[in-house]
């Protein structure tokens, strides 16, 4: 498939792309500044075999329709894992979102996969993280902006999957080949940026989850 991936500078973004190009799909990497990304068309795990194909970097700004739509045209699926910690958090992701879904309405993209964050989705007491006592809010704007994004995402008529992990990514853990979905996010769960891309990805090659959001973990 032609996929085309948003913030595909950052750890999530990064793995998207690595796993993409590994299972054989045409991958356009969306990065705001490519000059700020060199190595990107040259990420080691981009040359993991002699046949794998490389990514196509472009400039392209996830806020802007505009400039989505140009990204976006001509490919099957996109994946979000964009992020801007400089901008109010609410504003970034609905603006993100809508910039997103309108422009996958216009351009023909049938499938859109969301990096999410395990503190909006429910815990073993169905209540969201967030709101689970002794839950660490000091980053809660940012938690509700991520509320703001997947609200998007539901009121549009895109098929779409938001996948979180189920508590937090494993920075430092080494990659299984695997990972499970979870019943309900969980603060202890982990996994490895590795990892979650396979879940990213499979969500466009065999996808499970349609227009709903799921959580996973290592196995």
């Amino acid at each position: 498939m032609n996929i085309v991936i948003f913030g595909a500078g950052g750890r999530a973004g990064r793995r998207a792309v690595a796993e993409a190009t590994r299972r054989g799909h045409h991958v356009t990497a969306v990065v705001r500044d490519p000059h700020g990304h060199p190595d990107l068309h040259g990420h080691p795990d981009l040359h993991s075999h002699p046949d794998q194909r490389q990514a196509h970097l472009v400039a392209g700004d996830v806020t802007d329709q505009a400039s989505v739509e140009r990204a976006a045209a001509g490919h099957d699926a996109a994946i979000s894992a964009a992020v801007d910690l400089a901008a109010p958090a609410h504003d970034f992701f609905t603006t993100a979102t809508r910039a997103l879904t309108t422009a996958a309405a216009h351009t023909g993209v049938r499938r859109l996969v969301v990096v999410g964050l395990a503190s909006i989705l429910p815990g073993a007491s169905g209540a969201p993280l967030m709101d689970q006592p002794g839950y660490p809010n000091e980053y809660r704007s940012f938690y509700l902006g991520h509320a703001a994004g997947l609200h998007e995402l539901r009121n549009s008529d895109l098929d779409w999957a938001y996948v979180a992990p189920t508590g937090d990514f494993d920075h430092h853990g080494t990659p299984t080949g695997h990972y499970r979905i979870t019943e309900h996010a969980d603060p202890a769960g982990r996994i490895t940026y590795a990892d979650f891309a396979i879940a990213l990805l499979d969500e466009i090659d065999t996808p499970r989850c349609h227009r709903a959001a799921i959580t996973v973990q290592q196995p």
